[in-house]
């Protein structure tokens, strides 16, 4: 384990050492499907915990911040894993236009589910794909198969506002319109709520577009487009 990942795992530990609670981890458990063991500690504090031993850590090339980010998703409890994607906001700056392919995707398929996958979209995948040209991995992702990867996919220009290129996320949103499964569904869903704020027109006409029936994500457009 390289210096700065063992350091990385060490200050985790002890962020978050004694800080759990029972009663809420249970219930994050069966909340969650039962994906993966809780502490049972909150987003607010998970952050709080750890912004204080991570401002010891040095600056870290973007290898060793992919490699201590895939270490922590790697440990056995839920909350390691949102700190996983935590670490990577923390030092976006240190990572480069390989981090993507090198670390992202390897963290998505890691103990996978909703929590874990918007929360790695949020925090790496849409900053990267804003700041570094990755159309071949979005294509690589959304042509995969892989839920996961479809989700991130759709979701990889979350947050541009009026930046996003609402074309390119249409025709990712097309490509998967008739897969009735439910976290891909419900990402088109939200993709195109997110447009409405900026154009609802042209998520009213990719609707009249597909006739075809995909429930949940027309049941998220309309409610952007009918936000008052």
């Amino acid at each position: 384990m390289t210096t700065w990942k063992r350091d990385v795992v060490a200050a985790t530990e002890k962020a978050f050492r004694n800080q759990g609670n029972k009663t809420k981890a249970a219930g994050a458990f069966a909340y969650m499907k039962e994906i993966a063991p809780f502490l049972g500690i909150s987003a607010p504090d998970r952050r709080r915990l750890t912004k204080t031993e991570w401002k010891k850590l040095r600056t870290p090339t973007s290898d060793e911040l992919g490699d201590a980010a895939i270490a922590l998703m790697r440990l056995r409890e839920r909350e390691y894993h949102y700190a996983a994607y935590d670490l990577i906001e923390t030092f976006i700056d240190a990572t480069d236009e390989y981090f993507l392919a090198e670390h992202v995707e390897e963290l998505l398929l890691t103990a996978p589910w909703w929590d874990t996958v918007d929360g790695l979209v949020n925090a790496a995948v849409s900053p990267l794909c804003y700041r570094y040209d990755a159309t071949e991995i979005i294509n690589d992702w959304s042509d995969s198969g892989n839920i996961w990867l479809i989700r991130a996919a759709i979701g990889h220009q979350r947050g541009w506002k009026r930046e996003t290129e609402i074309e390119r996320v249409f025709e990712i949103c097309d490509q998967h319109w008739s897969n009735q499964e439910f976290f891909i569904s419900k990402a088109i869903g939200w993709a195109l709520r997110d447009i409405t704020r900026i154009d609802k027109r042209s998520v009213e006409r990719f609707l009249k577009q597909h006739p075809t029936k995909n429930t949940v994500a027309i049941r998220e457009a309309l409610r952007g487009i009918n936000r008052n």
